[in-house]
């Protein structure tokens, strides 16, 4: 017996040890840039010194490591069959394990930009999560086997465009959380940068939190997850110039500092309590490019002047997240200059050249610093109180055709590995397999896990599983979860009392039954002591669906579609009662795909009336969409396009359609799974009120295809567009 537990022990120190050193996310551990592993390599060559392996794959964002994993996310394919990617590779040979590809599909990515984000391990289960350009997100096993997928575009209206820019998912608990610009339906129907958890388990939704306001941009900022007096916080920039810091368990926000009129892509830094941002947009109360601004962790609320501890205006680190070395901050502004700052007064103390153009983030390890540069060059540099010490200088690839590196190093039992847009590096000693051996020191001060079974005060009641599409008569077993003022778990409250808010149905224990046979959206709630939380629910009866407004008031959505508010509007045409498709606001609104239903239907089709006016000589764009195929009349260009990625022209089957503006179309559009595993989008257009072609006009089948997806239409231009008479019903 006593044998037995020995040998226990020493298997949970072992695991432990691999979890110290694993390197699960693209900012390290303390999600901080820093690693505490030592001897740790100072010189290295592309050629063969001191370089464990070299794979012939390469990407834009960082790399990960778990244990005897390295993964990493990327694009694969070319043209008509490019796809995203995440791949395992054994991280101490460098072998190929498993790839597994996924579309991307109703995005405004393009192609060149995939693999924009990083992937998340999670080291209590092995499982790795990955969060494409597309908004499609996505939880699979050591093995490669999928374990779930959620598709962000059509269940959130998330948008994917302005280059790509996506922010790498992040793991706390059993959550999986993520944040983009999202037009989704009800209290979030409104753009903005949210924060959305899902139970890394299964996928589902835990929560959607929007504390911030109006979006300007796509972002790719990292959180940071920090414990400040007891309370943890997730801290990150955001697209709408805002730093936010809410509670990661719950999403409840706790404070915010807006620092620009543009988004913000830069990691935040913590020391002690004080919050260390930057960036190099437009300040608000300065006409200087980029800032560095300390500010009070501990503040609840909008950050005060009194808080401000201490700003730099003028130094343009947009890109790049800096690193904390004790008193100093290091960071490399976007012309790759590498600065060190006083950490206590924001004093520049030294600056340093390293290049040209830059991306990376640099990785503090073993007091020395690990960067490359967008021209190719990567540094091994030793950082003191007055400058850099150079240990070690490469140029991966030529001056003349560089090897970009644009993600961070990962580091992890004794080894880095460092990734360029062709070749994926392992720097250091070659090993025999027994990575998870290698001695680590204990993790950062500020890395912590959500605490369990708090026994404070309820504040804050939230109602679980949320964000749900369900059909009549589906039954929902919803719990009330209740958290301290710290954001910590208490427990699951069973006599939560329970009500339905714009829902049809019956409540009881929690049990939510779906009533009613036309589409409906609202709220299940949960009291407990005079808290209430809330979970959204839309439902959607069977098919066939149509919809003509005529039962709509002016001005409002369909309540039940996501991605339309402030993009469409109910109008009364000449007695008629129409969807318009809106031309006002800002840049993120003038191009929108709107969902109607589920996410994962199939064999289906969708018809549609569009017309177009015309505004300074331009015509709009109006199709619809089945199953993430999108069939569009362009006005400008006068085709007819079918298309599941429009940015990605190889995959586009076109044909010219004289479409006149002032005069109504007929759209329709058939998807089918066929049963060789591809997938078959035919559709055709007519003008109104005349009798429908008996030939379809423009067919694609897809070898890569599309299997499900929700149905919808798409509008984009400068002139209002008008929708009529939508239908949706099964293939016959």
């Amino acid at each position: 017996m006593i044998k037995l537990i020995s040998i226990y022990l020493n298997l949970c120190l072992a695991f432990s040890v691999a979890m110290a050193n694993d390197w699960a996310e693209w900012r390290g551990p303390a999600r901080d840039g820093v690693s505490t592993e030592k001897n740790l390599p100072e010189k290295w060559s592309p050629a063969g010194e001191n370089l464990a392996w070299k794979a012939p794959y390469g990407g834009r964002s960082a790399p990960i490591v778990m244990g005897d994993r390295v993964y990493l996310q990327n694009s694969a394919g070319q043209g008509e069959n490019l796809q995203e990617r995440i791949m395992s590779f054994n991280a101490d040979t460098g072998k190929l394990l498993w790839e597994h590809r996924f579309n991307i599909y109703l995005s405004d990515v393009p192609p060149h930009r995939v693999g924009w984000a990083s992937p998340v391990g999670d080291p209590t289960t092995g499982n790795v999560y990955v969060f494409g350009g597309g908004g499609h997100l996505l939880g699979l096993n050591r093995d490669g086997k999928v374990l779930w997928e959620r598709s962000l575009g059509e269940d959130f209206g998330l948008l994917t465009t302005h280059g790509g820019r996506t922010v790498s998912p992040i793991i706390d608990g059993d959550l999986v959380i993520v944040s983009g610009v999202t037009f989704q339906w009800g209290q979030h129907g409104r753009g903005a940068h949210r924060f959305m958890a899902f139970d890394k388990k299964t996928g589902e939704t835990v929560y959607v939190s929007a504390p911030g306001g109006r979006p300007y941009d796509t972002t790719y900022a990292p959180p940071i997850i920090a414990n400040i007096n007891g309370t943890r916080l997730l801290i990150q920039g955001a697209s709408d110039g805002v730093v936010h810091a809410i509670k990661p368990q719950t999403g409840e926000p706790v404070w915010k500092y807006e620092i620009s009129k543009r988004g913000l892509n830069t990691g935040v830094v913590v020391k002690g309590t004080t919050a260390i941002l930057t960036h190099s947009e437009e300040n608000l109360d300065s006409n200087e490019m980029g800032m560095i601004v300390a500010v009070d962790a501990t503040a609840k609320g909008d950050v005060k002047k009194e808080q401000v501890k201490w700003r730099v205006y003028g130094w343009q680190g947009g890109f790049s997240s800096p690193v904390i070395d004790g008193d100093r901050l290091y960071q490399l502004d976007n012309g790759s200059n590498i600065a060190a700052f006083d950490v206590n007064s924001g004093k520049q103390l030294w600056l340093q050249n390293l290049g040209t153009i830059q991306k990376a983030s640099p990785v503090l390890a073993d007091g020395k610093l690990y960067v490359g540069t967008e021209n190719g060059k990567f540094f091994i540099l030793k950082p003191g109180p007055t400058g850099a010490e150079v240990l070690d200088q490469d140029q991966l690839g030529t001056e003349a055709r560089p090897e970009a590196i644009i993600g961070s190093v990962a580091v992890s039992n004794g080894r880095v590995f460092v990734v360029s847009d062709s070749n994926l590096y392992c720097i250091g000693k070659k090993t025999s397999g027994n990575s998870s051996q290698a001695a680590a020191s204990p993790v950062g001060s500020n890395v912590s896990s959500p605490a369990a079974g708090s026994s404070q005060a309820a504040t804050y009641v939230q109602v679980v599983p949320t964000e749900l599409i369900l059909k009549p008569g589906d039954k929902v077993n919803f719990r009330a979860r209740l958290f301290d003022a710290q954001g910590n778990f208490i427990r699951e409250e069973s006599a939560a009392q329970w009500s339905l808010d714009q829902l049809k149905g019956a409540i009881a224990n929690g049990q939510f039954t779906a009533e009613g046979d036309t589409a409906q959206a609202g709220l299940v709630k949960a009291t407990v002591n005079g808290i209430t939380g809330s979970a959204g629910v839309r439902v959607f009866p069977p098919l066939p669906w149509s919809e003509n407004f005529d039962a709509m008031a002016p001005n409002s959505v369909p309540p039940t579609w996501n991605n339309m508010t402030l993009k469409f509007a109910v109008r009364d045409q000449n007695g008629n009662k129409v969807l318009a498709k809106l031309t006002e606001g800002s840049s993120l609104l003038s191009r929108s795909r709107a969902y109607i239903g589920p996410s994962d239907w199939s064999n289906y089709t969708v018809e549609a009336d569009a017309s177009a006016t015309t505004k300074r000589r331009q015509q709009g764009d109006a199709g619809v969409i089945a199953q993430r195929y999108v069939l569009t009349l362009y006005g400008n260009s006068q085709v007819l396009n079918l298309e599941p990625w429009q940015p990605e022209t190889k995959r586009t089957v076109s044909i010219p359609y004289a479409w006149k503006p002032d005069t109504w179309y007929r759209l329709k559009l058939q998807v089918e799974n066929l049963p060789d595993g591809k997938t078959r989008a035919r559709g055709k257009v007519w003008p109104a009120g005349e009798a429908e072609p008996a030939a379809w006009m423009i067919e694609r089948v897809d070898p890569i295809p599309n299997r499900q997806g929700a149905p919808g239409i798409f509008g984009n231009g400068l002139a209002e567009l008008y929708f009529d008479n939508i239908k949706v019903y099964a293939n016959k």
